[in-house]
Parts: structure tokens; C-alpha cells; sequence
């Protein structure tokens, strides 16, 4: 909204309320011979006027019909077109900064109010930011999980998200009911085993694994490969890998975990692989495919397609990270 779509809006509430009696009118400024003489003498307690009561200032409500018309609503600042749109007033080369802006996610353009950002350019980082603290805060929806088929264990975290976020070296270990329930429920030894993380974003896995996670079972189908039973970790770290390794002995785990959510950017996946995870292993021993997602990330279906492909190549080198590189 710029400077004259803003003097309207004021102008035409102020008609609004004066019309609806809501408001007086402003009085002229009276002069100054106009104004009473006044005594300079001081005033004893005694000669002090009583107070009567006060007259209510409160202002009337404006009646529904006075305000049908009146639009004071700014666009939603979250749209394709607006939140690419330069807010830069009267730039040398309109034409250039389009293309600037359009070339990247970074926050160029935006323009200004004196030394602070436009309205717009504020309300559409807030909207951001509330999407990121959405992803990090929320719980994977339990309908999806219990779709695919996922059972639920739990790391060490036992204070929730907070501790979560505070302590990471407990969402990377099992609890020990986690580690029962998963030695009941799934069977050691296969060639590929999958583990879903909430990870940073809920949003991510709920945007992905119902895609991913099929191609991935028809992958391991297809190429004569046996694949344990999937499950779900809440307040998961990539780390959980080892343990899950040291249980299961799987040849190859496939960890599909949800990324460190960035502003308005949430629902980015990752799928961390390593070949017989084991305690002591680092990122140096495990491979990634990042950036899962639709629309400007990697597809989930080809990367659930690659990610057959890359454990094929770990099975037959023996190897992951590092070791798998050198191998190649």
C-alpha cells in the first residue's frame, strides 16, 4: 500500500465516523481575545470548584451499514505474486531489479519506510517465521503414519519439543521401551532397513513420505531386495542411525528425516543412508539426499528411485560416505 492508497484509507474512516455521529467535528482555534480573563490570584483549598461529574467520552460504534464499503484489509502478503513483487519505489531499472529478485529466495527488493521495512515486507516475515516455528513445534499427524502402516518409538527426549530442541545427543539414542519394541516388531538382517524421523519439520515428512516411502518399498521390490518393517521416531536426530544398526543389523538403513525448517520453507526433507550403521559412526560413514521436495527441490519419487540406486552401490562396495567415494 503506498503513501496515497494510505491517505484514502484515512480519509475516507474519518467520513465514515463523522457521518455515523461517532466523532465531533474539531472546533476552530478560538482567539485569544476570545478567551476568559483570568485571575492570577492563587486558589485556596477552600476556593477550589467541586467536580461534577465527568462527562463520557467513549466513542459510539460505527452502525454495520456505515461500514460495508469501507475496505481496509492489506493482500495477502504470502502469494507467488506478492511475495516476489520489488517494493522498491521508482528503481533505475525496473526491468533489471524484476529479474534480480525473481533469480532468488533472499529477501532483495523489499524496499523501504524511511529506515524500517514496508508493512508488507514485515507481514511476510512474520508469516515465514510462523510456518518455521509450525514445522518445528507440531506433531507429525498420526492419520499418516497409521496410513503407511508406521509404529512409534521415542528417543531419550522425555520433556517434549523444548528439550528436544535443547538437547540433541538424547534424540540420538533409543529409549529403552523403543529398543524392545523395535527388536519385537522387526526382524534382523535385511538388505534395506526404513526409519522415519520427525526431525525439525513435521511439515516436511507429512509433504513427502506418503510419495517416497512407496517408491522405495517397489524399488527394493523390483531389484530382489529384502526390506525390514518401516517405523516411526519421534524427537529423532540423525544420529539415531547407529542404534537402530546395532539392533537390526541392516546392510543398508534408509533414515527419511525432516530438515531444519527455513523461513516459509518447511516441508524440505532429507534421506540419510549409510551402510551397517553402527555406534561410533559419524556423517563421514552416511550419504544424503537433501532438499526433498515438490516444486524447486528434488522430486520425492526420483529421489526415493535414487535412493534404491545408492544402496544397490553400498551393497556392492561394501561401503557409505567417505569410504564409498574413495571406493568409486
Amino acid at each position: 500500500m503506498n503513501e496515497a492508497q494510505l491517505a484514502a484509507v484515512v480519509d475516507a474512516v474519518v467520513k465514515e465516523l463523522l457521518a455515523a455521529g461517532a466523532v465531533a467535528p474539531r472546533p476552530a482555534a478560538a482567539s485569544l481575545a476570545s478567551l476568559p480573563s483570568v485571575d492570577a490570584t492563587p486558589l485556596t483549598p477552600m476556593a477550589m470548584p467541586a467536580r461534577g461529574p465527568v462527562a463520557s467520552t467513549a466513542v459510539k460504534p460505527v452502525p454495520p451499514s456505515a461500514a460495508q464499503d469501507l475496505v481496509i484489509d492489506l493482500p495477502d502478503p504470502a502469494t507467488s505474486e506478492a511475495r516476489y513483487a520489488p517494493g522498491v519505489k521508482q528503481p533505475k531499472d525496473p526491468e533489471g531489479l524484476q529479474a534480480l529478485v525473481a533469480a532468488t529466495t533472499a529477501r532483495i527488493g523489499v524496499g523501504r519506510a524511511g529506515p524500517r521495512y514496508t508493512t508488507r515486507a514485515l507481514l511476510l516475515f512474520q508469516a515465514d517465521h510462523a510456518v518455521t516455528q509450525d514445522a518445528l513445534y507440531r506433531a507429525v499427524d498420526q492419520r499418516l503414519l497409521d496410513e503407511l502402516g508406521l509404529f512409534t518409538v521415542q528417543t531419550k527426549v522425555t520433556g517434549g519439543k523444548q528439550e528436544y530442541l535443547l538437547r540433541p545427543d538424547l534424540g540420538r539414542q533409543l529409549s529403552d521401551a523403543a529398543k524392545r519394541l523395535i527388536t519385537e516388531k522387526c526382524t534382523r538382517g535385511p538388505d534395506i532397513q526404513v526409519v522415519v524421523g520427525d526431525g525439525l519439520s513435521a511439515a516436511a515428512i507429512e509433504a513427502n513420505l506418503r510419495q517416497m516411502l512407496p517408491v522405495i518399498r517397489q524399488g527394493a521390490q523390483a531389484a530382489g531386495l529384502t526390506l525390514g518393517t518401516p517405523f516411526f521416531v519421534e524427537f529423532c536426530r540423525v544420529g539415531v542411525m547407529n542404534d537402530i544398526g546395532d539392533l537390526l543389523q541392516p546392510q543398508v538403513l534408509i533414515l527419511l528425516i525432516g530438515e531444519r525448517p527455513g523461513l516459509g520453507r518447511a516441508e524440505s526433507m532429507s534421506a540419510y543412508m549409510a551402510y551397517r550403521p553402527k555406534p561410533g559412526d559419524t556423517d563421514a560413514d552416511r550419504d544424503v539426499i537433501c532438499n526433498i521436495f515438490e516444486g524447486g527441490g528434488t522430486n520425492p519419487l526420483e529421489a526415493g528411485a535414487y535412493a534404491i540406486q545408492l544402496a544397490q552401490k553400498m551393497r556392492r562396495s561394501q561401503a557409505s560416505g567417505v569410504k564409498l567415494k574413495l571406493a568409486s
